[in-house]
């Protein structure tokens, strides 16, 4: 059983002695203009200000606690329904009884409580009134529209509330699902599915504007041997702290990603590509001088390959494809080096 569950009959208790407080308040005048008799008032009494502390006790010292909340649920309704012949049905108190009751059960979420509890509301109300008899008075007075609003009221704005705390809690969680589609755990830059979506822009702006924007492609060299000769938390280390080396150089306008594995993407809009190669250059020659804390004889380089955006990219496949033939180049030539992918075009559109 969830920890949650175990605890569900101590988020009720406050919650069914607060509402069947103000109930009994509305209940009462009913039974006060109609000059109800002792047994009305005590089974009243007992509804609504015994009932919610022996069901608090029943749940707490049950060993399923949350099936017991939930049978303690459905006696609430059967309860209700047999206050309805007792105030002879009238008509407000009673319609605020069966609907906010029910709007409670399926606000609760747990699958088939509201369909059992109106079946059991159905049972109350027809029990009792084979045991006190069917009588029909609907009217509502003024005093008993005053006793009913507190009821009315108080439920309404719990209801508010605890939907603004649901409202903000699914808005957090959609924050935080947001925050880890986008960003890589390992690295803490972002992750492949958000720096396609921000280049794909990019080449867009390009193409409608002529909006310049580069892209670097990174990758660590030999790093399946740094793997097979350290291990790979020693290869984790080694991701981690070239993303350092990346984060440090980029400006906050630009989305540096890892794309997956030991593979790095860089993009950096409305920079060209003398600007691009600097970046790159320095980034090299920062990863090239790197010593890891615990494991100071650890040494890598990286190879990158740098692409400006063009109109001749019909799409960022086309792009990517240019900046990992940069790329190609720098380990053809022995690695540790950055290269760029010629330059045919960059001309807006006419």
């Amino acid at each position: 059983m969830h920890p949650s569950q175990q605890h569900f009959f101590r988020i009720i208790y406050p919650l069914r002695v607060l509402g069947l407080g103000l109930g009994g308040l509305a209940v009462g005048t009913v039974f006060w203009e109609r000059h109800a008799g002792s047994a009305a008032w005590g089974f009243s009494l007992f509804v609504c200000y015994l009932w919610p502390h022996l069901a608090y006790l029943v749940s707490k010292y049950s060993s399923n606690r949350y099936r017991a909340e939930i049978i303690n649920l459905v006696l609430d309704t059967f309860f209700f329904g047999a206050l309805l012949p007792l105030m002879h049905f009238n008509l407000l108190p009673s319609v605020l009884v069966v609907t906010l009751a029910m709007m409670d059960r399926i606000a609760s979420g747990i699958r088939g409580l509201w369909i059992v509890s109106l079946l059991g509301l159905i049972a109350g109300a027809l029990l009792c009134g084979l045991l006190a008899g069917f009588h029909w008075a609907p009217e509502s007075s003024m005093y008993v529209i005053l006793a009913c609003l507190p009821m009315l009221i108080v439920h309404t704005l719990s209801s508010s509330m605890t939907s603004h705390r649901l409202i903000r809690k699914v808005t957090r969680q959609n924050l935080e699902l947001d925050a880890l589609r986008r960003i890589d755990a390992l690295t803490g830059l972002y992750g492949r599915g958000h720096w396609e979506e921000q280049a794909a822009a990019a080449l867009r702006a390009c193409h409608a504007h002529g909006a310049p924007a580069c892209m670097l492609m990174l990758d660590i060299d030999h790093f399946k041997q740094i793997n097979d000769t350290h291990g790979h938390s020693v290869g984790d280390e080694v991701i981690r702290a070239l993303a350092q080396v990346v984060r440090r150089n980029v400006r906050a306008t630009d989305c540096a990603g890892r794309y997956g594995g030991d593979e790095f993407t860089v993009l950096l809009p409305g920079m060209q590509l003398e600007d691009a190669l600097q970046i790159a250059q320095r980034i090299r020659a920062q990863v090239e001088g790197l010593q890891l804390r615990d494991m100071p004889e650890v040494h890598f380089t990286c190879s990158v390959g740098v692409a400006c955006a063009e109109h001749g990219h019909s799409d960022l496949r086309a792009w990517m494809t240019a900046a990992d033939g940069a790329l190609y180049e720098v380990k053809k030539a022995g690695r540790n080096g950055v290269s760029n992918a010629p330059v045919t075009a960059f001309a807006p559109l006419v």
